[in-house]
């Protein structure tokens, strides 16, 4: 027998708990337009330090923008409770031998080679939402 759900609602969340909520998570999407405006969507493995978000994808560097966004989310199918993150800015490949492989030892990686790429967001806008059920 199906229970009808209670009405769920998106809340906002301040910019220093969407950062907190994307520290916590250590996958997410990234999400960027190609010259010919079409929109790739690469999964990616990420650490928040020094007020930049390292990113880990599989994606050729020479693809990537000057400018991105990461999301980030944690839906409970369940209860259809979470919450998601954007961050979106400008992107630099991370290009320096021994920042690179410390990032490759920290974030493990879907592939090696041309499309494993490391990327550094640095954030313009942070988006944060808390998915929860509205009250009754």
């Amino acid at each position: 027998m199906n229970t009808p759900s209670a009405p769920l609602r998106m809340v906002e969340v301040s910019g220093a708990e969407a950062l907190w909520l994307l520290e916590g998570s250590a996958l997410g999407r990234l999400v960027y337009n190609t010259q010919r405006d079409q929109t790739v969507v690469r999964p990616g493995r990420h650490t928040w330090e020094y007020g930049r978000l390292v990113v880990r994808t599989p994606a050729p560097a020479a693809a990537i923008p000057a400018t991105a966004a990461y999301h980030v989310d944690e839906v409970r199918a369940a209860t259809s409770t979470g919450w998601t993150v954007t961050v979106s800015g400008r992107v630099d490949v991370v290009t320096d031998p021994d920042e690179a492989a410390h990032y490759r030892r920290t974030l493990s990686g879907w592939s090696h080679g041309p499309h494993d790429t490391l990327l550094c967001l640095h954030p313009k806008t942070v988006a944060g939402f808390r998915l929860a059920r509205a009250e009754e």
